[in-house]
């Protein structure tokens, strides 16, 4: 990945912070956005990261952050699509507001970025990543709505995979299952007040234990790669197998 440009949204925590330090370590050049925190996890990284504002709702704000990160590396080879947000509860008590919320940021926020991103991308080739997950491959309850917007990226990767596979451009989605960062820790915690279990029993029956943001990193960074060049319109479950033992 060395020389290779890079955008992540929602890079400065969790996944999104794992996946710009792997392709830091990888030798690309990085540039996290993010609605709050950015320059920061960027100061952190160092390397020559930079942090840019980014709204994924805001159209505006998506045009702005998009040439700011095209400006200050030079063009574009990697985008990350991994800004997402989660509700929980059973779908006919959640409230529309929050309905609205998980559309606008996991659906519509991935469409914003990839839109204005696209002529950057198709100007040498490159990768697109779509951070999905699990629960847009299977469903689960409590996660309704979020599942829905999960999987619609699925269908949308796909549909990038296609439109742009002959313009050099790969688009595929990464499925995690549950995963170790500050999002996993408020889901045992409302999982467990709607249904007096622990979700921890879920999840060790079906992957074994939680997995780490890093695994996800090494993923984003394949997939960008020359390695992973003949990956295409794929989603991959990342999730020690919990997608073939729900039973």
């Amino acid at each position: 990945m060395n020389g290779k440009r890079v955008l992540i949204t929602g890079g400065h925590r969790g996944i999104g912070r794992a996946i710009a330090e792997a392709f830091v370590s990888a030798g690309a050049r990085v540039a996290i956005a993010d609605i709050e925190g950015a320059e920061q996890a960027a100061a952190e990284i160092g390397h020559g990261t930079v942090g840019v504002k980014l709204d994924v709702t805001s159209a505006d704000s998506v045009a702005a952050a998009l040439g700011e990160t095209v400006e200050q590396l030079g063009g574009l080879d990697v985008l990350v699509n991994n800004a997402g947000v989660e509700a929980f509860g059973p779908l006919h008590e959640l409230e529309q507001d929050d309905f609205d919320r998980l559309t606008s940021v996991n659906l519509r926020g991935p469409w914003l970025v990839y839109k204005h991103a696209v002529p950057a991308l198709i100007d040498g080739g490159g990768a697109i990543i779509n951070i999905a997950s699990l629960a847009g491959l299977v469903a689960f309850p409590l996660l309704g709505a979020y599942s829905a917007t999960k999987a619609a990226v699925v269908r949308l990767t796909e549909a990038m995979a296609l439109e742009l596979r002959d313009l050099g451009v790969r688009a595929n989605a990464i499925c995690p299952g549950f995963i170790d960062t500050p999002m996993m820790g408020r889901a045992f915690q409302e999982w467990e007040a709607a249904t007096g279990t622990p979700l921890s029993d879920l999840v060790v029956a079906g992957q074994g234990r939680l997995g780490k943001p890093e695994e996800v990193g090494a993923l984003a960074v394949y997939l960008a790669s020359d390695a992973g060049s003949f990956v295409n319109g794929t989603a991959i479950a990342l999730d020690g197998g919990m997608n073939i033992r729900r039973g």
